[in-house]
């Protein structure tokens, strides 16, 4: 049936807004409500003279894996990726203007807010001096990325960019940056539309829990969004979650999500939607939403979403949103359809699951993944087994090691960071209450924190703060050495800063599993300490807990945590609060006018940041010598035409890796360790080891972050078994030596290579330099048994080809060793979504076995992008070759507050990366 899209008047208080309508379209209120924000967004292109009825039908009809083209509102970015995709449009500029093309063309369609919030690092701890002394740091390392986001804040039109020390992008995309429905500028007059985003970072379904549809994507592709591009999304599975009951006493919100967490990736979502639903919705607060919808990476899903309803509106009051949207917010939503209530009937969903809130037990999830969740009372018996696992002996209760200079040992399974940290948990009211009410409570009975244990708070935003102090319970908290650190992304992100010499040398010298128990989201191997073997996530109440106890070989259920001032046993249920406390501490500290008040001044940075240079300019100055912003290498050697699709012949294998290897095992995050090749880069270059900052900062250089890759100091490549880090061999001689310079190698015998690897490969964060370095590298193609979604996408997007093994196929039961060569012959007649190839592997034995693959191309995008040996050739190729005049655009621009502004009109192309010619013409040395 022919759909006509169907304008309709909203009238307000004050104004009048039109809208794309949806409500009478029918089998709307069959549809999940996530994909009810997809129909408006076809249908708002199809009043715009677009063609979109056969994306119309498919989704109504629900077929599955059909192609949609969805635009999203805006862009959402961190200071790393963030800084990463504007350093390729900044490139982009660079290539039209050396091709003859007008640089000042190339601009943002959407408005872009990147927030600086990723290279926070605990330098300072446990001091009232600790906030100004670690912000102070960040400048001090940083200077030269922030200045490079200053200019582009002031050279590229829609680009706004949040200071470092206002908090972590994510609290503050919910508490003020979300707006729920935007607005348009038309001929016709204001526009009401969705709010929709894609985000340089895999947790911006945190999102979602506004009822604001977006997710997570690499800066390649979102590069493509800002240009104008849409996102081609292939029609998802959408699995609805009922849920019933309420929480128990005692337990907390990071419980709840923690549980979440392990049974969906059990369940296996990854691609798919999650949506909310049922009259238990009621029992979860908009904080607890964001919490669940925060983890969404963690369980592979692209978005978590929770239909608006009360709950939107009490947290939009609560935070301080204007009276104006408040209105537009609720009449949008009810107009569209798009509102919950009781008396809304439940969508029709692809699978349904069933959420008892009574079953959720406290818990911590580790010592590598956030799914590896553990009820709270086995966690010492695990640990005894995680420990066996990790140092390949079983752990000696009597073994103590004395640390110089010290009057305590150290023990296997000591908390050696208790950190109170990420968005996920310190937008939390209850949370935050909690944390602050159990060390009250600890400090009221004289217990102490344990002297090794390395403490910090890093809240989200400066209103969490504002509300401890309000609240009475920051003092307590720095009682027992939880200081407000700053405001940013820290210990979760890798930027728990340096131990004591002491510890690290003793640690070191005996091989003892220190352990970190973090409020964060993630704990993959590496990525918190280079010196915490195992990684614990729980609560913020709990990180108090195990700060007190500094063991995890305690069992805090039943053991006492401390001894009290008066010489008595302090059990956690003696400090442990009800409720009924925490809920009376939120209700008194949580108000508007705090919000408005804290985010006032959100884009002020003061002297420092005024101090840093970033005048308007059209094209950026490039520095040779900086080690932390270059020029992009992806548009040498490009012609005007993308080459013919050719086989791959003679491939060998970089890695060959097992399941779940996250993207921080490709492109780390943390520190650069002496002896890596980053780490030698950098001392050639004169940069002492006390100011590499660490990997996370350095991306925006291209010679560091392809040195970064695969050197992750806990990657077990098959090629060299029983070694841990960036090893592996060159081929045919069996010469073993660092990944980096193996490619060096192959890259001048000009040897294309492959990655193999297990399930979920590419799991974590939405980085696109673990496609970037892989291509710089000389991979051609990934050979996997799944992917997960973004980092499928960024290979694409970078032009490596990924190839899926057939089920019960894997690089085992092929008896895979990195000495064979593997070719893809007839590549150019089966290149196509989901295409079918039979690769050859040619094995030392002079053997042949052929392995069929699919395709990883899943969309008709998809392939053309990597026809086009990625986005950002597509993109350059689309700048270069058509005039001005003949794009069109696409973008939802917003007329609300200070995101109104002018932009230039781009093309409908798409930045992001190329490999086939970067691979070709990029030199490694």
């Amino acid at each position: 049936m022919k759909l006509k899209p169907e304008i309709k008047q909203l009238a307000l208080a004050n104004r009048s807004v039109r809208y794309v309508s949806i409500a009478d379209v029918p089998g709307v209120d069959e549809l999940p409500f996530s994909l009810r924000i997809l129909l408006e967004n076809l249908l708002r292109q199809a009043s715009r003279g677009t063609d979109t009825q056969a994306e119309i039908d498919a989704l109504l009809a629900r077929r599955l894996g059909s192609g949609l083209s969805f635009y999203p509102v805006r862009v959402f970015g961190q200071d790393i990726l963030g800084q990463v995709m504007l350093v390729d449009m900044a490139g982009i500029r660079d290539a039209v203007a050396d091709a003859g093309g007008d640089p000042s063309r190339v601009s943002p369609k959407v408005p872009v807010d990147v927030i600086i919030d990723h290279s926070l690092q605990v330098d300072s701890w446990a001091t009232p001096d600790a906030r100004r002394i670690n912000l102070e740091k960040e400048y001090e390392r940083n200077g030269e990325r922030f200045a490079f986001l200053r200019w582009c804040a002031s050279s590229f039109e829609g680009v706004r960019i949040v200071p470092p020390g206002k908090g972590i992008m994510h609290q503050i995309h919910l508490e003020h940056i979300g707006k729920v429905v935007w607005t348009e500028q038309t001929a016709e007059g204001e526009l009401a539309i969705p709010d929709t985003c894609v985000g340089t970072d895999s947790h911006t379904p945190m999102i979602n829990g506004l009822g604001v549809l977006g997710w997570g994507v690499g800066g390649i592709e979102a590069e493509a969004v800002m240009v104008g591009k849409p996102v081609a999304l292939a029609l998802p599975e959408v699995v609805g979650m009922e849920v019933r009951g309420r929480l128990r006493e005692g337990v907390l919100p990071t419980d709840l999500v923690l549980a979440i967490t392990q049974r969906m990736r059990s369940m296996g979502v990854v691609g798919k939607f999650v949506e909310f639903f049922g009259n238990g919705l009621d029992a979860l607060s908009l904080g607890d939403r964001g919490m669940i919808a925060n983890m969404a990476p963690e369980y592979g899903a692209t978005a978590v979403y929770f239909p608006i309803d009360e709950r939107t509106m009490d947290y939009l009051r609560m935070t301080g949103r204007e009276k104006d949207q408040l209105e537009l917010v609720e009449a949008f939503a009810k107009a569209q359809k798009l509102w919950r209530s009781e008396a809304t009937p439940s969508p029709t969903f692809d699978a349904v699951v069933t959420l008892d809130l009574d079953d959720i037990r406290p818990c911590l999830a580790g010592p590598r993944n956030p799914e590896d969740r553990l009820d709270l009372d086995t966690v010492p018996s695990t640990f005894l087994q995680h420990h066996q696992e990790i140092a390949g002996r079983p752990l000696d209760a009597n073994r103590a090691v004395p640390v110089d200079g010290e009057s305590f040992s150290l023990r296997d399974g000591a908390v050696l960071i208790a950190a109170i940290t990420s968005c996920t948990n310190t937008a939390n009211p209850v949370n935050m209450m909690a944390a602050g009410l159990v060390a009250r409570k600890a400090v009221a009975l004289g217990l102490k924190t344990q002297p090794w244990v390395k403490t910090s708070l890093v809240p989200g935003s400066h209103v969490t703060a504002a509300v401890l102090e309000k609240a009475g319970l920051q003092d307590a908290l720095d009682t027992l050495g939880f200081n407000v650190a700053g405001f940013g992304c820290t210990t979760c992100n890798g930027g728990s800063g340096p131990l004591p010499d002491a510890l690290v040398e003793a640690i070191e010298r005996d091989k003892l599993v220190g352990t970190a128990v973090l409020s964060g989201n993630r704990n993959f191997e590496g990525r918190i300490h280079p010196n915490v073997r195992a990684a614990y996530l729980g609560s913020p109440a709990l990180v108090v807990i195990y700060a007190l106890t500094g063991s995890l070989t305690v069992d805090v259920t039943k053991e006492p945590i401390g001894t009290g001032s008066n010489g008595q046993p302090v059990y956690m249920r003696d400090v442990w609060p009800t409720a009924v406390e925490i809920a009376h501490a939120v209700k008194g500290a949580y108000e508007p006018g705090l919000f408005r008040e804290k985010y006032a001044d959100l884009f002020d940075g003061g002297e420092a940041w005024d101090a840093l240079s970033g005048e308007r300019s059209e094209r950026f100055a490039w520095q040779d010598a900086s080690t932390y912003v270059r020029r992009p290498p992806y548009f040498e050697n490009l012609s005007l035409e993308p080459a013919a699709v050719q086989d791959i012949e003679g491939m060998r294998p970089l890695v060959i890796l097992g399941d779940s290897v996250t993207t921080d095992h490709i492109s780390p995050s943390g520190a650069i360790s002496l002896g890596t090749p980053a780490a030698d880069f950098l001392l050639a270059k004169g940069v002492e080891k006390r100011n590499f900052n660490n990997y996370t900062t350095r991306r925006g250089n291209h010679d560091v972050a392809v040195r970064a890759t695969f050197a992750n100091i806990r990657l077990r490549n098959q090629i060299v078994p029983g070694i841990e880090g960036g090893m592996t061999k060159l081929m045919p001689e069996g010469t073993q030596m660092r990944i980096f310079e193996a490619a060096e190698a192959y890259l001048r015998r000009d040897v294309p290579l492959a990655v193999i690897a297990g399930k979920n490969y590419g799991c974590g964060s939405s980085r696109d330099w673990a496609a970037k370095g892989v291509a710089l590298l000389g991979v051609k193609a990934v050979i996997a048994e799944s992917f997960e979604r973004i980092h499928r996408t960024n290979l694409v997007g970078m032009g490596v080809l990924p190839l899926q093994f057939d089920p019960g196929t894997t690089a085992q039961s092929l008896g895979l060793d990195g000495s064979e060569r593997i070719d893809i012959p007839a590549l150019a007649s089966r290149l196509g979504v989901a295409g079918r190839v039979e690769a050859l592997v040619h094995r030392a034995d002079g053997t042949t076995t052929t392995v069929p693959l699919t395709i990883r191309l899943d969309t008709e995008e998809d392939v053309a992008y990597w026809r086009h040996g990625g986005i950002l050739p597509l993109v350059w190729r689309d700048y270069v070759r058509t005039k001005p005049e003949e794009h069109v655009s696409h973008s939802a621009r917003p007329i609300q507050g200070d995101a109104a502004e002018p932009r230039h009109e781009l093309p409908d192309a798409m930045p992001a990366s190329d490999v086939p010619s970067s691979a070709q013409g990029v030199s490694l040395s």
